[in-house]
């Protein structure tokens, strides 16, 4: 049920069914920040009402739920009692029936916290995208290989959300791929030369559920643009760790301008006893895989049905690249991403 919250900053008890997890949350902040806070990584994707990756059944109590967008939560399903945990407030103790949850995720997540850091270096990968690391100044900021931070933008109240390319412990250092986005709320910051090095920037974390599951399964990931982040990430940490999974690599890009990293991907091919990297161009006469690196997927495969996949690219490709598992007989429950959405008029996806 919804109705309207007040401001008295009380406390309320929030159970999760059918993992039987009790914590507290307070009228001012959202359930899932209120998890977040203790440590509890539930379900997210955009954290603003905008896509379904949050969405839960309320069993019981009352709600009052923050703007959000009717296509994530129709007006009849708020009404059957389906909620978006990103933008419900607690009026009185609740209890939320998980639809989609990872119990093992769930219990191992890392506590949410804000640190000031220190632009360390920029520098560009290609023409569109920047290499951009930040120090911690005070306190720490500890993440899962593949996770995201929200990074406050310069003189406003407003963030963008990037994953770290970097191995989590790396001296308080965080690394980002952002691409440059005409009119780009922070893409335009960093094109312009408005941050430089030495730039004080917010930044709070960590988020994400694109964390590699312990399995044993193959290894399929699919990439493009600055979503290479989390999945360069993920391969470091396997190489750091010793991990020793069969695992593919598709990157997608429109010419060979638009490649990047490729000695440290041959270092991590000749690391890992079982990875290969294979680049795709949309836009380009090569010796290379040709094509929409989703149907360089569907030639190269010949089976997509065993694997765990980890997407991470432009909506487009992350949504072409789930159908096309589904309808080779990929399971849902073994395909991740993060369903981000934009944060301004201009065309400026996270990653």
């Amino acid at each position: 049920m919804t109705t309207a919250r007040s401001d008295t900053g009380r406390t309320h008890t929030v159970r999760l069914e059918p993992v039987g997890i009790e914590f507290e949350v307070d009228e001012g902040e959202t359930v899932l920040d209120g998890a977040f806070r203790q440590g509890l990584m539930l379900m997210h994707g955009c954290k603003e009402g905008q896509c379904t990756a949050c969405k839960s059944f309320l069993l019981d109590g009352d709600v009052d739920l923050e703007r959000y967008s009717t296509f994530a939560l129709p007006d009849f399903e708020e009404e059957e009692g389906w909620t978006l945990l990103c933008r419900a407030h607690a009026l009185s103790d609740l209890e939320v029936e998980l639809v989609n949850y990872d119990e093992e995720v769930l219990r191992n997540g890392t506590t949410l916290r804000t640190v000031r850091t220190r632009v360390e270096a920029i520098e560009p990968l290609t023409r569109d995208i920047r290499r951009v690391v930040v120090c911690v100044e005070e306190g720490e900021m500890p993440f899962l290989a593949g996770q995201y931070v929200d990074v406050r933008i310069p003189g406003t109240d407003e963030h963008r959300s990037f994953s770290m390319a970097n191995l989590p412990g790396d001296d308080g250092r965080l690394e980002f791929m952002i691409k440059l986005y005409p009119g780009g709320r922070f893409s335009g910051v960093l094109a312009d030369g408005r941050l430089r090095v030495g730039d004080e920037l917010e930044v709070t974390g960590p988020y994400g559920m694109f964390t590699l599951r312990d399995t044993g399964r193959p290894l399929l990931f699919v990439g493009g643009g600055a979503g290479m982040a989390p999945i360069l990430s993920l391969l470091r940490s396997m190489a750091h760790q010793g991990v020793a999974r069969p695992a593919v690599y598709y990157y997608g890009a429109c010419e060979e301008q638009d490649l990047f990293h490729l000695d440290e991907l041959k270092a991590l091919a000749a690391a890992l006893p079982d990875f290969r990297f294979v680049p795709a161009l949309s836009d380009a006469d090569w010796p290379g895989e040709t094509g929409l690196v989703t149907d360089v997927v569907d030639r190269c495969e010949p089976d997509l049905a065993e694997v765990d996949a980890y997407l991470c690219g432009p909506p487009p490709m992350v949504d072409a690249a789930t159908e096309l598992l589904l309808r080779r007989g990929a399971s849902e429950e073994h395909i991740h991403f993060d369903k981000f959405t934009t944060t301004t008029n201009a065309q400026e996806t996270p990653t």
